[in-house]
């Protein structure tokens, strides 16, 4: 079959939305017709080069849709139900997921990191050969196949663009603070950079009952999102931010998530934190990226600095729990959303990303 997807062609270059060919979905895969899709950082990090991935490849990492058709094998799904697609799939068998570190499953890591389906091949092509699949999903495109292991059924009573967002943003911040940080009643949180990810965090961090959430970001248009979602406090970037947060807080704060992914932030992230408190690693700078750390103060204060990726989650428990949360009105994801487009919009969409604009950007699909 046809569909309309938007591919990378070349470093730094505009994405072009064209036409390409859909295999059929082989044994173990799904056909999912797309509902909607989040523009995510992530994705740049690929346009820029960041990332090393192979091209052409279809973007997109953060979506939901349909199930319009079954390869062989497929057991669990029917035609008709509702996904989110998780860019981290586990198998369940392994050391990792045997111990309840799902997110940790390096099972698929070589075909996720190679941009094909499970069997090393590809379901995009075009005139020129095969077109590779950003994280077995590409969810830049109007329907997709994807793997089984990468599809988790959500309620059909939460929309498409609310489940897109549990595939990547939502999951990642909510997950930071609740799973990995376990930020707690009364908690001072400190999150570094207001961006979907930071505002998930923000969104975390109210839903566990922190007291104080002090949001940090270098753009003034971030503060009203950040304070509709939860932020107690806004400190503009480019101000003392270590004095203002002591004048917030008195002693520091128990939690400082980094949602920028830039060193210099993640540096200063331990600088915010109260002796005892805990520094939490969410945003992605690039893979060889390293900081100094203060190891005889790390000591004396004993500061524990962390990571977190995809919000430490079991995806099959996480993305329905954060839809339940929606559907109860304690979790607005909704409230997230700052602009939609259509597919034909994604360079626009992927420019007022890098311009700092507030909220997450959506691709909404008829």
């Amino acid at each position: 079959m046809k569909t309309q997807a938007a591919v990378m062609y070349g470093i730094g270059q505009p994405l072009r939305v064209e036409e390409l060919d859909l295999a059929e979905p082989g044994p173990g895969e799904v056909r999912v017709t797309m509902g909607a899709a989040g523009v995510c950082h992530s994705d740049y990090h690929v346009m820029s080069g960041q990332a090393g991935h192979e091209l052409p490849v279809v973007l997109g990492h953060e979506g939901a849709g349909t199930v319009t058709a079954l390869g062989d094998g497929v057991e669990g799904l029917e035609l008709g139900d509702h996904v989110v697609l998780s860019w981290i799939p586990y198998c369940g068998a392994c050391f990792f997921c045997k111990n309840e570190k799902t997110h940790l499953c390096q099972a698929y890591k070589e075909p996720l990191w190679a941009g094909t389906m499970l069997d090393g091949s590809c379901r995009f092509s075009n005139a020129s050969g095969p077109v590779y699949h950003l994280s077995m999903l590409a969810c830049w495109a109007e329907t997709v196949v994807v793997p089984q292991v990468s599809c988790v059924k959500i309620d059909k009573a939460v929309p498409f663009e609310i489940a897109a967002l549990l595939g990547c943003a939502v999951t990642t911040g909510v997950g930071a603070a609740l799973n990995r940080a376990k930020v707690a009643n009364g908690d001072k949180v400190a999150v570094i950079g207001a961006g979907g990810v930071g505002l998930s965090i923000i969104m975390g961090a109210k839903l566990a009952g922190a007291a104080q959430i002090i949001a940090i970001d270098a753009s003034p248009e971030a503060e009203g999102k950040a304070r509709q979602l939860g932020a107690t406090h806004f400190v503009d970037a480019k101000e003392d931010v270590g004095a203002a947060i002591q004048d917030l807080t008195e002693h520091g704060t128990d939690h400082v998530f980094e949602a920028a992914g830039k060193r210099v932030l993640q540096r200063a992230a331990i600088d915010y934190c109260r002796p005892g408190g805990q520094v939490t690693f969410v945003g992605m700078d690039a893979n060889d990226a390293t900081i100094d750390l203060p190891s005889t103060g790390i000591t004396r204060s004993e500061i524990m600095v962390t990571g977190s990726i995809f919000g430490s989650c079991c995806t099959t428990r996480d993305f329905k729990e954060y839809g339940q949360h929606f559907q109860d009105g304690d979790l607005p994801v909704d409230q997230l959303i700052g602009r939609r487009y259509r597919l034909d919009q994604i360079n626009t969409a992927i420019d007022d990303m890098l311009a700092g604009k507030s909220g997450r950007g959506v691709i909404l699909f008829d």
